[in-house]
């Protein structure tokens, strides 16, 4: 049975075979839902961010709490997109050392017997998708309205592999506040 004609395949914009979970630094811009002007309003050479914009700064400032090996940078909320500058650091937490004398499986400072859980581990996708989650979330509860889309589906990432790359990147992102 013929099931028609094939759909054509999104291409990736991610680097082939790269792992977006190791340390190092990453620039996203993340856009509004048909990059509609949610997010503030210019005012002179600057944005005026709206609720939502605020709402957006405050879900973005709140990301290491839930992932701590992220540490955010720069970044700037303009009227219909994000552009933020994030790094992950070392490799996650450390399993407590092991004391003279114990069971391996007996960790100093934990219950014998007690499984010692590994850290978990995230992608930077992992990473914009809570961001994303959280945010439209948030705003959606604050207007009181149910199911509006805040983002667009994807997001435009870009992997920071020298110094100058990054003071480039703080260097635009400051430009844009």
């Amino acid at each position: 049975m013929d099931s028609g004609p094939e759909l054509p395949q999104r291409k990736s914009i991610r680097l082939r075979g790269y792992d977006y979970s190791l340390a190092g630094a990453y620039f996203v811009t993340i856009c509004t839902h048909n990059k509609r002007c949610l997010l503030g309003s210019l005012a002179g050479k600057h944005v005026e961010p709206s609720l939502e914009g605020k709402l957006v700064q405050t879900v973005w400032n709140s990301l290491p709490e839930r992932c701590p090996r992220l540490v955010l940078d720069e970044y700037v909320v303009m009227p219909n997109h994000l552009h933020g500058l994030l790094s992950f650091v070392g490799a996650g937490l450390a399993l407590p050392a092991v004391s003279v004398g114990t069971d391996a499986n007996d960790r100093a400072g934990s219950i014998p017997g007690e499984a010692v859980a590994a850290p978990r581990s995230y992608s930077l996708a992992d990473v914009v998708g809570v961001f994303k989650s959280i945010s439209t979330i948030q705003v959606n509860r604050q207007l009181k309205r149910k199911g509006t889309r805040l983002w667009q589906r994807n997001y435009y990432e870009h992997i920071v592999r020298t110094g100058e790359d990054l003071r480039k990147i703080q260097h635009y992102i400051l430009e844009n506040r």
